[in-house]
């Protein structure tokens, strides 16, 4: 039986062309998420991109799906059994470091305050600043995203330090990995936390109160994996007492932030809509694209696919 590929990725009319070359074989159709149909669905035996996941109910024919995106809590208890499922795990990852530092660099330079008395037409010297030159950042997640934030902030002079589940060797951008439990140790030294976690039961609320106030009065929190990691009530006091230089956050929860929360208030404190990465870049489109197109290769040549999830 051939293939039925339904690509739901943002490929343009050449990358159409690169897929049929690669599956000469296969029914190569091409949709929107909003525009699929549950006819497609049914057919298909390859889907890959972003489908909703309350419709893939109707994938009654798939072999294998790959997700465009890095995250994969939302199908959980949503795909049929024993199909493959693939993610595009560091296809973002520079989008999402380099967004991480800019936030950073925004904080430590007060931008945010500058922004404001730029709009109330008031020019006054807002006092010290900080930098990461000589300082330590610890990164939550020592994945691609925090394998490339760290890269960046050794270039400009940082130690850095990593966390993760497990820990099996060295990881790029990182002076030394620590598994989670090593944590709390480390946070007093830190002067900067990024949080660059997956959604988990593990994960949930990691950055709590009691680990804030771990954290030096004048160091910095970042936050662009999932908003359940942080909880925001607590920044919300602990910022309140003048405890932490600033913090940014690229995710909430819930997300949209609703009108009243007091995060939209604190001081030095940068929200940005969950627009680190996605496909704002034409680098994570295209990493994006060739990531499905090798590991199609893969899959007709029977061998192991990347980024399969457990």
């Amino acid at each position: 039986m051939s293939q039925y590929i339904l690509n739901l990725l943002p490929v343009r009319e050449e990358e159409k062309g690169e897929f049929e070359a690669i599956a000469p074989d296969a029914v190569h159709v091409y949709a929107g998420r909003r525009t699929v149909t549950p006819e497609q669905l049914e057919k298909a035996t390859i889907i890959f991109g972003w489908p909703r996941p309350r419709e893939m109910k109707n994938a009654r024919s798939l072999q294998w799906f790959q997700t465009m995106w890095a995250g994969t809590e939302e199908y959980e208890g949503m795909l049929p059994d024993g199909i493959l499922f693939t993610c595009s795990a560091g296809t973002n990852s520079r989008s999402v470091a380099e967004h991480m530092l800019a936030s950073l660099m925004a904080v430590c330079r007060r931008l945010p305050t500058y922004r404001d008395s730029q709009r109330a037409h008031r020019w006054e010297d807002e006092g010290t600043m900080k930098t990461i030159l000589g300082g330590t950042v610890l990164v939550l997640g020592a994945g691609h995203v925090g394998s490339d934030f760290a890269g960046m902030c050794q270039n400009l002079g940082a130690r850095t330090v990593g966390f993760k589940r497990t820990v099996r060797g060295a990881v790029p951008g990182f002076d030394q990995v620590y598994t989670m439990e090593e944590l709390d140790r480390w946070l007093p030294q830190a002067d900067v936390v990024a949080l660059a976690l997956p959604h988990s039961s593990e994960t949930v609320g990691i950055m709590d109160e009691r680990r804030l106030r771990l954290m030096k009065r004048d160091a910095v929190l970042l936050n662009a994996g999932r908003g359940s990691a942080l909880d925001q009530e607590a920044l919300v006091r602990v910022m309140g007492e003048g405890h932490l230089w600033g913090a940014a956050l690229d995710v909430t929860e819930p997300e949209p932030l609703p009108q009243d929360s007091p995060l939209w208030d604190v001081p030095n404190l940068l929200l940005t809509p969950h627009v680190a990465g996605g496909m704002r870049l034409e680098i994570t489109r295209r990493a994006c694209i060739k990531l499905a197109q090798d590991n199609l290769r893969r899959y007709l040549a029977g061998e192991p696919l990347v980024n399969q999830v457990k």
